[in-house]
């Protein structure tokens, strides 16, 4: 294969982007350094300028991916306002949808097994995305009375584990957990139980 050339971002972005494709096709530890090489068309000595081996690879993708899941997450909740409501089920539905735009991504940060504590700046750009859902929950909680109100982090952490297990089971396609609802709206009819046990969305007439 023809080397091309690169500079020194370029090349970066290209491995990065290779490393995202393979992710998506064979997981997180079903390829090598020099498979992301080959897809890059460089060398596999030009990856260890930029990458100490694949974990480092890996924890790249994830940092780009909170990244981007932070921006769509932070949007889905200005996009929303002035309604503490809809804003809170903006960013769940956003949710969704970074796992489906974004799968190479999806899986570097939540099912490659690679640390957010990793690196400094992945930590925060993790928290970040965290603390979007958090802001969303506490702004949404201001409805509840104090004595009945949930502390803002378990809100939330409520909100993202059923996002979670919504993406998991029937948004990525697994076979044998096919969904006779789209997994929008399993999402939307959980997170309305969820509200309307808090007493944030009125029964059902």
């Amino acid at each position: 294969m023809a080397k091309r050339g690169y500079h020194h971002g370029d090349l970066r972005r290209a491995l990065l982007d290779a490393a995202l494709k393979l992710i998506e096709e064979k997981g997180p530890s079903g390829f090598t350094l020099s498979e992301a090489a080959k897809q890059a068309g460089v060398t596999p000595a030009a990856v260890y300028r930029h990458f100490e081996g694949r974990e480092d690879l890996i924890a790249e993708a994830a940092l780009q991916g909170f990244e981007i899941f932070s921006d769509l997450m932070d949007y889905a909740f200005e996009s929303g306002q002035p309604s503490a409501l809809a804003s809170f089920e903006a960013t769940g539905r956003a949710y969704l949808a970074f796992a489906k735009k974004y799968p190479g991504h999806y899986i570097a940060m939540f099912e490659s097994g690679i640390s957010i504590n990793r690196s400094p700046e992945l930590a925060h750009a993790a928290n970040r995305a965290n603390t979007v859902l958090e802001r969303a929950a506490a702004v949404l909680s201001e409805h509840i009375p104090p004595d009945r109100r949930p502390p803002a982090a378990m809100f939330s952490a409520h909100i993202w584990a059923m996002s979670h297990g919504v993406v998991e089971l029937y948004a990525r396609g697994a076979a044998g957990r096919r969904s006779p609802f789209p997994p929008e709206e399993l999402l939307e009819a959980g997170i309305g139980i969820y509200l309307r046990g808090l007493g944030l969305v009125p029964p059902d007439s």
